[in-house]
């Protein structure tokens, strides 16, 4: 069940937003206790390890996150990285989920603006912490010295406020090159509020295996994130790298529904592969002509899709079509511009061009 904002006794969210931006953080150092509770009128709880305020409101209490372990080498002297506050608890199915956290950026986006960052903190949020499994989606509004964040959180959506240096200094310190060093995607405007703003660099996957499991990851909770942030992915080419040049290999498209396009060259048994027609897919005819392309699937709205089945068959349509490596895959420039903001997957572990 999803408990309802904006009762007499609480405020709004975009009310609590206002007032949590209003707050002087005190550069997040151990007076920040004293400054949050005073200012928002919550009162100090929990543990030296586990502080929070208790706010009083029906959705629970908010989390600081002190600097530890994870977070220390990002730090630069503050004493916590986040405040987190819980703002709806909806049902924990995708759908409820993707809607609850849609509602919540639309109300902020009302009151505050267009978010100048949005993305998905994938399968490893900031200081390692990890999301939950319908997927992670974010929208962000960037500032000096902090952060507002509106994040999917474990149970419900989050309003978090963070000083932007710990949070951008993580986030920058991923681009090392391993393997899986940073998941999901990551969108900017123009906003001037993105001035300065810094990108790490990407990984590259090395194993159709490792392909099989970023991929996988990225589909299984596109449909859901998609939902969430309000944004469609009108057209994501793949095109494969063989021999004969680089074609078109696959389409995807994404809004309320992922369908999926395939153009199989010649010699490949695509339905053998588990790709259909528009005849047992007749979702994608408001997506493609009847014949074009031939090959596609439909495979439905948040929390349908099986992301591990998806990938595994795109990687074996793409090694059947003469693509040898993973770094023959590649997803198309078209991709990186989504509803005005420049998006780049860092999950994927492919290049882009």
């Amino acid at each position: 069940m999803n408990r309802q904002r904006g009762s007499a006794e609480e405020p709004s969210l975009a009310e609590l937003a206002r007032r949590l931006l209003a707050v002087d953080t005190c550069g997040w150092a151990p007076e920040i206790v004293t400054a949050l509770s005073d200012a928002l009128g919550w009162a100090r709880g929990g543990t030296a390890d586990r502080p929070v305020l208790v706010t009083g409101r029906s959705l629970g209490d908010a989390r600081l996150r002190p600097v530890g372990s994870y977070e220390k080498r990002y730090a630069d002297g503050e004493s916590y990285v986040e405040l987190a506050v819980p703002v709806a608890t909806p049902a924990p199915d995708a759908p409820a989920q993707a809607a609850a956290f849609r509602a919540a950026r639309e109300e902020l986006t009302s009151a505050l603006g267009r978010p100048s960052v949005m993305g998905s903190h994938g399968d490893m949020g900031p200081f390692y912490d990890s999301g939950p499994l319908w997927g992670a989606p974010f929208v962000r509004w960037r500032g000096s010295p902090d952060i507002l964040e509106l994040r999917a959180g474990k149970t419900g959506p989050e309003l978090v406020r963070q000083p932007t240096g710990p949070a951008e200094n993580w986030f920058w310190r991923q681009g090392h090159g391993e393997e899986h060093a940073l998941s999901g995607f990551f969108g900017s405007n123009r906003d001037p509020a993105n001035a300065g703003l810094g990108f790490p660099g990407g990984w590259r996957a090395r194993s159709w295996e490792t392909v099989s499991r970023s991929l996988g990851d990225f589909l299984g909770a596109l449909p859901a994130e998609a939902v969430a942030l309000g944004v469609g992915f009108g057209m994501m080419p793949f095109y494969g790298r063989t021999g004969e040049g680089a074609p078109l290999l696959f389409d995807v498209t994404c809004g309320d529904r992922l369908s999926i396009g395939c153009f199989a060259p010649d010699g490949v048994d695509a339905a053998s592969l588990g790709w259909g027609t528009v005849a047992e897919h007749a979702a994608t005819a408001s997506v493609w002509r009847d014949d074009d392309p031939v090959w596609r699937v439909d495979v439905g709205g948040p929390g349908e899709p099986k992301g591990r089945a998806l990938a595994e068959m795109l990687v074996a349509t793409a090694r059947a079509a003469g693509v040898s490596e993973p770094a023959g895959l590649t997803v198309g420039g078209e991709a990186e511009y989504v509803d005005g903001y420049h998006v780049t997957y860092y999950g994927l572990g492919l290049p882009t061009g």
